[in-house]
């Protein structure tokens, strides 16, 4: 499995919160915390954003280190993506993400075990 596929799909390496994480670009992290807090409609300030990866060792932003469902379902089914879980055709939380982001189901067909 790429290192950088999140738990549900999506690739770390075209994230910008990990690419201001990694060129310490606070320029970056006021853009992508203003579009996250527009998307999410809270407040998430440019300290928040820091990231390694999901799946990486290192700092995560505070949503996913903490309260991503679908990173805390996987890390409790023992699973290394959600492409390994056997119910993934079936889940309404992956679904929510895949529905919007069809490289992200790609990529767990693509990287499963």
């Amino acid at each position: 499995m790429k290192k950088f596929i999140a738990y549900c799909g999506i690739d770390c390496e075209k994230c910008d919160a990990r690419a201001a994480t990694r060129t310490n670009d606070n320029a970056l992290r006021e853009k992508v915390a203003k579009l996250w807090s527009e998307l999410n409609g809270v407040e998430i300030t440019s300290e928040m954003i820091n990231c390694e990866g999901c799946r990486a060792d290192g700092v995560k932003t505070p949503y996913c280190d903490s309260m991503c469902p679908i990173r805390k379902c996987a890390i409790g089914k023992g699973c290394e993506t959600c492409g390994d879980c056997p119910i993934i055709d079936g889940c309404q939380t992956i679904g929510m993400v895949h529905k919007n982001n069809a490289e992200a189901s790609d990529n767990l067909k693509t990287y499963k075990k």
